[in-house]
Formats: C-alpha cells, sequence, structure tokens
C-alpha cells in the first residue's frame, strides 16, 4: 500500500470562521477538481452559490500521506462527526443514494451519523465484491464473496451469507454485475 492519498475539507468563506460544508478523501488533484469542474449535486450547487456571492472556497488538506483505508476511516469519522444536512448537520456530501427510501418508525431512534457510516461501508462492500467480480472474469458465487471477503456469517452453526447476497442484489439491480447460472449455482460477473 501507499500513502498517496489525504483527507480534505471544502470550506464556505462567507462566514467567519469558514464553515466546513464538505469532506472528502483522494490523491493528486482531488480536492481542487471540485473547483475546476463544478458539477450538479448539491455540493457543486453549493460552490457555484459561494462563487456566485463573490467569495472563495477554501481547501483545507486535513491529513496526508496516508493509505486510501486510513483515510477512508477518517473521512468516515469527520462526515459522522458534522453530519449531512440530510439530518441536520452542515455537510453537503451525498453518501446517502437519493433511491433509498426509509420507513419513519417513531419508536426508533437512529444516532446522528449512523446513516452515513452505514451507506460508506455498504460502498466499500460493493467496491469489494466489485473489485472480486473484476479479478474473477468467469464470475464469482455468492459463497466467492463471503469466503474470500470474510462476510461469513454464523447463525447458530448456520452458515447464512445473507449480506454478501443482499450486496450481490443490490448491485444487480444497479446494473454494475450481471448474473447468470452456471450449472446448479449462479455466478455473478462485471459488466
Amino acid at each position: 500500500m501507499t500513502n498517496t492519498y489525504y483527507v480534505y475539507a471544502l470550506k464556505d468563506t462567507r462566514v467567519t470562521p469558514a464553515q466546513v460544508f464538505y469532506i472528502g478523501k483522494g490523491t493528486g488533484s482531488r480536492a481542487t477538481d471540485h473547483l475546476k469542474r463544478i458539477d450538479d449535486t448539491r455540493k457543486g450547487k453549493h460552490i457555484q452559490n459561494i462563487l456566485d456571492a463573490g467569495a472563495t472556497v477554501i481547501i483545507s488538506k486535513i491529513v496526508e500521506d496516508i493509505t486510501e483505508e486510513q483515510a477512508l476511516k477518517i473521512e468516515l469519522e469527520f462526515i459522522s462527526s458534522f453530519g449531512t444536512i440530510d439530518n441536520g448537520g452542515t455537510l453537503y456530501n451525498s453518501v446517502i443514494p437519493k433511491s433509498i427510501s426509509r420507513k419513519i418508525d417513531s419508536n426508533v431512534s437512529v444516532a446522528i451519523g449512523s446513516v452515513e457510516k452505514a451507506q460508506l461501508g455498504l460502498k466499500l462492500l460493493k467496491d469489494s465484491i466489485t473489485s472480486l467480480a473484476e479479478e474473477n472474469p468467469e464470475g464469482i458465487t455468492n459463497s466467492d464473496c463471503a469466503h474470500y471477503l470474510g462476510l461469513q456469517s454464523d447463525n447458530e452453526g448456520n452458515q447464512q451469507d445473507y449480506l454478501s447476497y443482499s450486496v450481490l442484489g443490490l448491485l444487480l439491480k444497479e446494473g454494475v454485475l450481471e448474473s447468470a447460472k452456471v450449472g446448479n449455482r449462479r455466478k455473478y460477473k462485471k459488466l
């Protein structure tokens, strides 16, 4: 592993002190890319509003020379700490896919940052399974995912590898993987 990653914050200078509105991780010019190519996300729209007001966006590297795994952990902690605008926080990060709808149950309390942690964890699981599929073009099984990625579960002595199966299902729905029956097993391949 190389220590080429960093974690950065984007800050809005319209307020004093400048307010953090985005946390990210990357390598190379990732932090400055947000200002070079302003996209149509809520983060991009916020950047455009700042610039239209004649203010500037401060790019602040928080931690440098770390591994990707370290960067992901630190990014997660900062996003969880600040919270997103979805849960009353200040960050314009879009870590929660818009396709996810949640049933609100007044009997359930969700700690600030829990949803963001879950969605970032899900992204990491998806990336790991996609990488496994890319490395095995002949296809992978749910059992392969559970075994080789350490996702096996133990339900009173029975293996119930529902976690990997659920993530495979999401990747199929998103069109990242395709599925085919091979003998008596189902194999998943990268599209």
